[in-house]
C-alpha cells in the first residue's frame, strides 16, 4: 500500500491556529483560510497568510496575534450598531472604527493572557516596520493610529510599542488636555458597545474631529435598525479584522479601499445622472485590496478625470539588486531560497525541460527530400532497383527558421505577495531564465515597487509645496533589476534572493512599471520579443489613491496595457495569482494555487513557441512542398505511392 506524502510542517500550526480562532471567536462554522489575500475578515470568513514553512517563534506570534484579532472582532462587535453611530465626517470615522478595534482587542487582552501576548507580538512587528518621519507627522498626523494606541493604554495599562512612541509622544500632551477626561470613560463601558460608542463619539467632539449633525443631538433610546444603514454595516463588514495591529501592507490597501469606496460613491452618482444603464457596476464589494477584482470603471467618468501624471520623478530609482544588499547577505537570502524550495525545484525542472525540448526540436536541422541535386537519399535507393529507370533522389539539409527571442519576466514585489509567492515566483523564473538560456533565448528579470508605504520623499516635498489638488502619483518608484538580459545566468542567479529580504516589498504601482519593462524590451535588437507579468492584484498606493480618484492607478494600467497590446510588437502575458488579471490583459490566466505557476508560466511560453512553429512548418512546407507524383516509366500502375503488389504486377 503507497504511502501517503509526509505532511508540511505547518500544517498542525494552521490546525490549532484555526481551532483557537474558532473557539475564541464563539463561532465552530467560522471559515479559517489562508491565502495571499490575507488578512481580511470578510463575513465568518477570516483569510489569513500563509505561514512561512520555517515557522519561527516571532512569525508564530505575529500570525496567532492576526487571528485572535478577527476572533475577538466577531465575538464582541456588532456591526450594525457600530454603523449607526459612526461618524461621516473623513476624519472622525477611521478614529472611531480605531478606537472600537481596541475596545474589541482589549476585551481579550484582559480576559487572557495569552492573548495579551499574541496581540503584544503582532502590535510590535507591524510598527517595527513603519518608520518614523517627524515631517511627515506633523503635516499629515494618523490621528486614527496615534488615538488608537492611547485607548489600548487606558484599557489595557500597556504602554505603546517602542517603534510608535515617538509619535504618540509627539500628540500626547495636546490630545491629553483636549480628551484626557473622556479617555478615562472608556473603561467603565468596556463591555458595552453602544455605551463605548457614545464616549468614542465624545472624544471626537473634544478633537474637533466629530460630526456636528450626528454627534450633537445623540438618540439613546433609537435601537431600530433602519434600512439606511446597511451600506454602513456594509462597509464595516468589510472593515472586520483590520486594525492596529495589521500588516504594513495591510494598512496600506485598507487606506486605499476608503479611498475606493468614495470614488465608487461618486461615480454612482455621476453616472445615475445621465441615467447611465451601466450604473449597477458599481454595487460590486467596496474591498477594493490587491487580491481583490476592482470594479470596471465607467469609460464616460475616465473621460472626466485628469489624464495620468508624476507629481515627482527625482526620487524614483532603477536599481540593480546587488546594489540593494551586502553580497554575503545576498549569499545567505539566495541559499534560504535553495532550501525552503527544493522540491519545488525538482517540479519546475521537470516543466521547463519539456519546454527546452520543444524549443531544442524548433532549432535543430531539419532535411528536404525528393530534389533534383544534393546528397544522395540511400533511403530511396529500392526504387532504382525496382525500376531501374527511375531518376536518383537527392536530399538537402536545412536550417529551421527561428528568430531571435528575449523573454522578460516582470514580477510584482508588493507586499501582498511576501511568504510562498513570491518565493515561487523567484525559483520559476530563476529556473525558466536557466532553461532558455540553453535554448539560446535571452532572459531578463525584473521586479518593481515603491520605495517606502504611504509615499515617499515624493510625498514630503508635495506637502513641503502646500498640497496642490490632483498631484498624481506620489510615491517614490522602486524598479529592480535582477537579471539583464544578456547577463549569464550564473552571475544573476544570487540577486533573485534579494527578494526573501524582510522589508523589500511594498506597494505596487503596476502601469508605469510595464511601462518602462516595455521600453527595455523595445531597445532590445531581438526580432521577436515576450513579456510576461507576474502579480497577485490590483496596482495599490496608498499615498497616491489618497488624493486622486480610486480608479487613478487601475485607468492607467488599462492604458497602458490598451496601448501595449494594440501598438507594439511586444506579446504581452500575465499571470494572476489569486486575482483576475484576465480583467485587464486578452492573453492572461488567473491560478488560485501559488503551487500551479511553474506550469502555467511554462504551458503560456510553450503556447507562443507553438505558434511560431507553426508559422514556420507552414512556410517551410510550402516552399519545400514537392511537385506532383508522376508516372513511372514502366506504365501508368507504376507511381511514387505504389504499393509493392502494384509494382509486381506491372512488371508482370
Amino acid at each position: 500500500m503507497a504511502k501517503s506524502p509526509p505532511e508540511s510542517p505547518v500544517e498542525p500550526f494552521k490546525r490549532a491556529l484555526a481551532n483557537a480562532a474558532r473557539s475564541l471567536a464563539e463561532s465552530p462554522d467560522l471559515e479559517i483560510v489562508f491565502s495571499g489575500e490575507g488578512p481580511q475578515l470578510q463575513g465568518n470568513r477570516a483569510i489569513l497568510p500563509h505561514p512561512p514553512r520555517d515557522l519561527g517563534p516571532e512569525d508564530a506570534a505575529r500570525m496567532r496575534g492576526i487571528a485572535d484579532q478577527m476572533a475577538l472582532r466577531l465575538a464582541h462587535h456588532d456591526a450594525a450598531a457600530h454603523a449607526k453611530g459612526r461618524p461621516q465626517s473623513a476624519e472622525g470615522g477611521p478614529i472611531y472604527d480605531a478606537i472600537e478595534q481596541a475596545r474589541t482587542q482589549a476585551i481579550g487582552a484582559n480576559a487572557l493572557g495569552g492573548v495579551r501576548e499574541n496581540l503584544r507580538a503582532a502590535l510590535d512587528q507591524t510598527w517595527a516596520k513603519k518608520p518614523f518621519n517627524p515631517i511627515e507627522a506633523q503635516a499629515n498626523p494618523p490621528m486614527d493610529e496615534i488615538v488608537s494606541l492611547m485607548v489600548r493604554e487606558r484599557l489595557t495599562g500597556e504602554a505603546p510599542p517602542p517603534a510608535a512612541r515617538p509619535l504618540v509622544d509627539l500628540f500626547r500632551a495636546e490630545i491629553e488636555a483636549k480628551a484626557g477626561p473622556d479617555l478615562d470613560k472608556l473603561a467603565a463601558s468596556l463591555q458595552d458597545q453602544k455605551a463605548f460608542g457614545k464616549v468614542a463619539k465624545a472624544i471626537l467632539r473634544d478633537l474637533s474631529m466629530g460630526d456636528d449633525l450626528s454627534d450633537a443631538p445623540e438618540q439613546p433610546d433609537e435601537d431600530e435598525e433602519g434600512g439606511e444603514d446597511a451600506e454602513s454595516e456594509s462597509a464595516e463588514d468589510q472593515d472586520g479584522g483590520e486594525g492596529e495591529d495589521q500588516s504594513p501592507q495591510q494598512t496600506a490597501m485598507d487606506d486605499s479601499e476608503a479611498t475606493h469606496r468614495e470614488s465608487e460613491e461618486t461615480d454612482s452618482q455621476m453616472m445615475s445622472a445621465e441615467d447611465d444603464p451601466d450604473a449597477e457596476d458599481t454595487d460590486e464589494q467596496p474591498d477594493m485590496g490587491e487580491g481583490e477584482q476592482p470594479s470596471r470603471p465607467d469609460p464616460r467618468a475616465d473621460a472626466r478625470i485628469p489624464t495620468y501624471k508624476v507629481f515627482s520623478s527625482a526620487h524614483d530609482e532603477i536599481v540593480a539588486a546587488e546594489e540593494l544588499c551586502e553580497a554575503e547577505e545576498l549569499g545567505r537570502l539566495r541559499a534560504y531560497l535553495d532550501q525552503q524550495l527544493a522540491s519545488l525545484s525538482t517540479v519546475v525542472s521537470r516543466l521547463a525541460n519539456k519546454l527546452q525540448r520543444k524549443l531544442m526540436a524548433q532549432q535543430n536541422r531539419t532535411w528536404s527530400f525528393d530534389l533534383e541535386e544534393g546528397i544522395l537519399d540511400v533511403a530511396r535507393l529500392t526504387r532504382v532497383i525496382i525500376d531501374p529507370t527511375a531518376p536518383l533522389s537527392f536530399k538537402e539539409e536545412k536550417d529551421t527558421e527561428f528568430r531571435d527571442t528575449v523573454v522578460t519576466i516582470l514580477i510584482d514585489n508588493s507586499g501582498s505577495m511576501r511568504g510562498r509567492p513570491i518565493m515561487v515566483a523567484a525559483v520559476c523564473a530563476d529556473i525558466l531564465a536557466r532553461t532558455l538560456e540553453r535554448c539560446g533565448v535571452k532572459t531578463e528579470i525584473l521586479g518593481f515597487t515603491t520605495r517606502a508605504w504611504k509615499g515617499g520623499t515624493s510625498r514630503e516635498d508635495w506637502l513641503k509645496a502646500g498640497k496642490p489638488p490632483q498631484p498624481g502619483r506620489l510615491n517614490d518608484l522602486r524598479h529592480i533589476v535582477y537579471k539583464a538580459a544578456d547577463a549569464p545566468w550564473r552571475r544573476a542567479r544570487r540577486n533573485l534572493g534579494l527578494m526573501m529580504r524582510e522589508g523589500l516589498l511594498k506597494e505596487n504601482i503596476d502601469g508605469e512599471a510595464l511601462m518602462w519593462a516595455h521600453q527595455r524590451l523595445m531597445g532590445r535588437p531581438e526580432q521577436r520579443r515576450i513579456l510576461m507579468v507576474i502579480s497577485d492584484g490590483a496596482p495599490v498606493d496608498d499615498s497616491t489613491l489618497s488624493v486622486n480618484s480610486g480608479h487613478y492607478l487601475e485607468r492607467h494600467l488599462r492604458e497602458v496595457i490598451e496601448e501595449i497590446e494594440t501598438k507594439s510588437p511586444v506579446q504581452l502575458i500575465a499571470i494572476g495569482i489569486g486575482h483576475d488579471v484576465t480583467r485587464y490583459y486578452r492573453r492572461a490566466v488567473t491560478i488560485v494555487d501559488v503551487e500551479q505557476l511553474a506550469g502555467v508560466i511554462v504551458d503560456q511560453l510553450a503556447e507562443l513557441f507553438d505558434e511560431e512553429i507553426r508559422k514556420a512548418t507552414r512556410a517551410t512546407s510550402t516552399l519545400l512542398q514537392p511537385p506532383p507524383s508522376t508516372q513511372g516509366p514502366s506504365g501508368p500502375g507504376v507511381g511514387r505511392g505504389s504499393t509493392f503488389k502494384e509494382v509486381r504486377r506491372a512488371l508482370a
